[in-house]
């Protein structure tokens, strides 16, 4: 039997949602040959084998550390044996026959492209789902705010399509990391994740370099699942927006160079250092601890940048 889509989850200590997410490929994944391969970071082997148990047909592969999200994934791509390799979270759910449709959609291509489709909040909402490579503009519009005021507008937001009403296949920068899929081909021929990237930023880096190629990077919006978003990082405040500040350095160091990368970290810094007042504000204010601890993450975050691993490389 050929095997058509190889789905590859990482899990770390978020079992339950892991199980929703298995459920919901098993009842609305059909017509389509399909493996799942879960890779567990800092495995709970009881919590595991539970699950185990109920989804006999999964392939499990246990570690014993958390290895971060990007390599967790490498890893499980050497065990994939697809045509296409469905790069999807954990803290996703399928409504429809997803897989199919962009496996189909994926066919129908006469050309290597990396897919992604529409992610919708639980409430149905849309959530950002293409985006734009950071540029001086948009950050620009990140670090003073503009975004909010400007939210359609390209210039000053990379995210300005989740104000759009787009019904048809559009190219875009890249798509978000819940769920990417490509050749598994093209995958292992970019040596897959950048394993630097332990949390965040890593699918951006993916896309960036397949684009680099002359390569395409396509959002279709005519399927749906919804990505509960941060389920397993909420749970780490500190952790989430550490990662996400080095996410942003190390993207800016290893991909622009000059003077564009020195402005670009420079504006993010700023950004930071205006939200620590923005938030501390609202917070006193509204009287909201969530604002408030918020203030004092970025506040941390002023103290602490990525080295630049990149610069031998």
């Amino acid at each position: 039997m050929v095997m058509k889509v190889s789905v590859l989850i990482v899990n770390f200590k978020t079992y339950l949602l892991l199980e929703d997410c298995l459920s919901s490929i098993e009842n609305f994944s059909r017509d389509i040959t399909y493996e799942v391969i879960v890779v567990d970071n800092g495995s709970d082997v009881v919590l595991l084998n539970s699950v185990k148990e109920k989804f006999p047909i999964v392939k499990f592969y246990p570690l014993n550390e958390n290895i971060g999200f990007a390599a967790a994934n490498n890893y499980g791509a050497k065990y994939a044996t697809g045509e296409y390799l469905l790069i999807l979270n954990n803290d996703t759910v399928l409504i429809e026959n997803t897989i199919k449709y962009i496996a189909d959609f994926a066919d129908s291509l006469k050309e290597d492209c990396i897919v992604g489709c529409k992610l919708l909040n639980i409430d149905g909402s849309l959530q950002e789902s293409a985006i734009d490579f950071d540029s001086l503009s948009n950050m620009a519009g990140e670090c003073f705010f503009l975004y909010k005021i400007f939210k359609a507008s390209k210039f000053w937001n990379r995210n300005f399509r989740s104000y759009e009403q787009v019904t048809d296949v559009i190219e875009t920068d890249y798509v978000k990391g819940a769920f990417l899929f490509m050749r598994r081909a093209s995958f292992l021929q970019l040596s897959g994740f950048d394993k630097r990237f332990t949390f965040y930023g890593e699918e951006a880096d993916l896309c960036f370099r397949f684009k680099r190629e002359g390569k395409r990077v396509l959002y279709n919006p005519g399927t749906s699942i919804i990505h509960l978003g941060g389920a397993t990082t909420d749970l780490m405040p500190w952790f989430k927006f550490k990662q996400q500040h080095f996410a942003k350095i190390m993207f800016y160091q290893k991909n622009y160079s000059g003077i564009e990368s020195i402005l670009l970290i420079a504006m993010h810094e700023v950004g930071i250092f205006l939200r620590v007042f923005v938030y501390l504000f609202e917070g006193v204010i509204l009287l909201k601890k969530q604002l408030l601890l918020k203030s004092w993450m970025y506040f941390k975050q002023l103290f602490i940048y990525s080295k630049n691993i990149f610069k031998n490389t």
